[in-house]
């Protein structure tokens, strides 16, 4: 990985990789892999007799796909939401991000933020090392079940995802 340097308008990249390196590419999932894994994941759910929300963000935490059960609760929209925001943005499952922010630990300020939720169901949607975006699932009886849910979505577009 190179590191570009600015110090007072003074580059001290090196030249090769100022001149040739000025912008970058992404990999993004589709709209229809987002819509796969998140009726995957409802799916999974509702098997399970949960009704749910299921949200995607795309990497840079923009919703992609929102999908909410007929019966469940109307905070299970902005709890998904707010489940893939945080999973993308911090490149990590929300459950792992709910161990690292308990109060007392480095982390834990940032429980402050108020579109951070760190409680279990958002989950990254990555591809050979690369973030293509996240899930986040709402309703089902604790953080558990709704990770097992946004597991299923994932499981969904595994083949179609990796490069």
């Amino acid at each position: 990985m190179r590191c570009v340097f600015l110090l007072w308008g003074l580059n001290l990249a090196p030249q090769s990789f100022a001149a040739t390196e000025g912008t970058f590419a992404v990999k993004l999932l589709t709209p229809e892999a987002a819509t796969t894994a998140a009726q995957a994941a409802m799916a999974h759910c509702r098997k399970a007799g949960y009704q749910v929300s299921v949200a995607i963000v795309d990497r840079f935490g923009v919703l992609q796909v929102m999908l909410r059960d007929r019966y469940a609760g109307p905070h299970t929209v902005e709890f998904a939401t707010q489940k893939a925001w945080t999973a993308a943005s911090f490149k990590m499952s929300t459950a792992a991000l709910a161990v690292e922010t308990q109060a007392g630990k480095p982390m834990s300020g940032m429980r402050a933020n108020p579109h951070v939720l760190a409680i279990g169901g958002g989950q990254t949607i990555e591809a050979a090392g690369s973030l293509l975006g996240a899930i986040g699932v709402s309703g089902a009886p604790g953080g558990e079940a709704d990770d097992a849910c946004a597991s299923a979505g994932l499981r969904a577009v595994a083949d179609a995802i990796e490069f």
